[in-house]
């Protein structure tokens, strides 16, 4: 019998062993870099002609990661069928025995822990600290979606007349289009990978362009767990080469993705059509980001505030959808805040990830840094800049972490995502006001109030119109099982991953009612 659930553990880097055991993994991570990776269909690894696409080391763009093979839409056809006839052999796998493929996988990767944190060190340029939350995560998730699954297996409970036994089970829907983002390479794809497996669908999985090495080392992790041939497939390539076509195909029954506003809202345009030949109306499961807002009121811990702002703006480059992006501040405190905030920052250690004390390291790459750079422009004419606004060591994509006052509501860099270490200040006169600030965007995926004062903690309990709210701390770091994660209007589906309805996503409910 399992235990009952519980959250991996982060590893604690003040101890010296831990320090060691990782910077060993650095090691041998590094000794493999630049190596080859292609498509794995029907549990074979197949070639994809001549063209390649290099992963590159966002901290160091001279270093190689891995030099992946990129899939055609032939290929793309091949990992569909290859999906579909192991469905139909997967589908009939007891939900007890998919569950252990992913009690199994965690296990593995458990013991490799370090490993695979130190390839996201090298390809997604993450700090030790974010790197080891990420591996804890993807471990949680595949522990959290095994008990789930077993749990949804169960008998279900109906109302019961007398003549009649009825039944309800949760059956699969079929092939699924996997399409993780790049900012949790591992526990984002890992999540939405085994969850659509262990309910027994069978998936395409196209990994993020940046971050195709890790996804690869994944998908050996599941082979070796047990999963079987054709029910991960592996595909990477690009977005209008391969994706699209997933995305269109007529036994295409879901796709599950997770990254930009723009492409979220592309995918779910092309879901909506039916191509010749399909029979279903695809589900979309889509995670599609955030302009998140912390407020800090009056009556608060301005030291509390100013800590929760910076951890949420500035970890990992502030590349995390629910990253703190605004600040709506009182009037009365927001001064102070401010001169904290900037206090706070300019004490935070930007550098190589490969460094143990290194606490923010660069955006992913060159397209995201001009992205970021150009916001930045933006805000110089939009409001102050008291903190950064350029970049930083050559050798990288380094973005300074950068803070802007002085911003109106309306203005772009209030509005936008910029999905990287840029951070505004707004001024609110009354506590109304700042609520509504905080919900004048067309996203609502997560904020948080600081605030001594119960009144306006309950207000923002029923108005602040996000989909994860927190009070008296940051707005990053939701935990499996913890924290189900998911927001509302244009951030997404608000599909509650790491939480209880969310396998559900991913099955059909069928009822066989039997007269006795």
């Amino acid at each position: 019998m399992l235990e009952p659930y519980r959250n991996e553990p982060f590893t604690d880097f003040t101890l010296e062993s831990n320090r060691q055991a990782f910077a060993a993994a650095l090691r041998q991570v590094g000794a493999e870099l630049g190596r080859e990776y292609g498509p794995v269909i029907g549990g074979e690894r197949v070639s994809a002609g001549g063209r390649r696409a290099s992963s590159i080391n966002p901290a160091d763009t001279q270093q190689v990661v891995g030099i992946v093979a990129q899939a055609d839409r032939a290929l793309a056809e091949r990992a569909i069928q290859a999906a579909a006839g192991a469905f139909e052999t997967w589908k009939r796998v007891p939900p007890s025995a998919r569950a252990r493929c992913l009690y199994k996988a965690a296990a593995l990767l458990r013991r490799r822990k370090h490993e695979f944190s130190a390839w996201m060190v090298y390809e997604a340029g993450k700090s030790w600290t974010e790197s080891d939350i990420d591996t804890a995560e993807a471990i949680d998730f595949m522990e959290f979606y095994g008990r789930e699954m077993e749990r949804l297996a169960e008998r279900q409970p109906l109302t019961r007349i007398p003549g009649e036994d009825n039944e309800l089970t949760y059956i699969p829907l079929g092939v699924g289009v996997i399409i993780p983002p790049w900012n949790f390479p591992l526990a984002i794809m890992a999540g939405m990978t085994t969850s659509a497996i262990v309910c027994g669908n069978t998936v395409v999985l196209k990994p993020a362009s940046p971050t195709p090495v890790i996804a690869a080392k994944f998908v050996a992790l599941l082979e070796e767990a047990g999963v079987p041939a054709g029910v991960v497939n592996y595909l990477p390539g690009s977005g209008s080469e391969v994706g699209d076509y997933l995305v269109d195909h007529s036994q295409t029954r879901f796709i599950s993705f997770t990254g930009s506003r723009e492409v979220g809202l592309r995918i779910n345009e092309r879901a909506a059509k039916t191509n010749p030949g399909q029979k279903w109306i695809k589900r979309v499961i889509a995670e599609m980001g955030g302009k998140d807002t912390i407020i800090v009121d009056s009556d608060c811990d301005l030291d509390l505030a100013a800590e929760a702002v910076t951890l949420s703006a500035f970890g990992f480059s502030g590349q995390k959808c629910s990253a703190c992006s605004r600040v709506v501040a009182l009037r009365e405190v927001h001064d102070a805040l401010l001169e904290k905030v900037v206090a706070r920052t300019r004490q935070l250690i930007v550098g190589q990830p490969l460094e143990p004390s290194t606490y923010m390291g660069p955006v992913i790459d060159d397209k995201a840094m001009g992205k970021i750079m150009g916001y930045i422009e933006i805000g110089r004419e939009e409001g102050t800049i008291v903190l950064g606004g350029g970049q930083g060591d050559p050798r990288g994509y380094y973005v300074e972490p950068t803070i802007i006052a002085d911003v109106a509501p309306e203005a772009r860099v209030a509005q936008e995502e910029i999905f990287g270490p840029v951070l505004v200040f707004h001024r609110a006169e009354t506590f109304d006001e700042a609520i509504a600030i905080a919900n004048r965007t067309e996203y609502g995926l997560t904020g948080a109030v600081i605030s001594r004062n119960r009144a306006h903690l309950e207000r923002a309990r029923d108005e602040f119109h996000v989909g994860n709210l927190y009070f008296n701390r940051k707005c990053t770091g939701a935990l499996v099982g913890v924290h189900p994660f998911g927001g509302f209007n244009m951030s997404g589906t608000d599909s509650k991953a790491g939480g209880r309805d969310y396998l559900l996503l991913f099955t059909q409910a069928k009822v066989v009612s039997e007269k006795l």
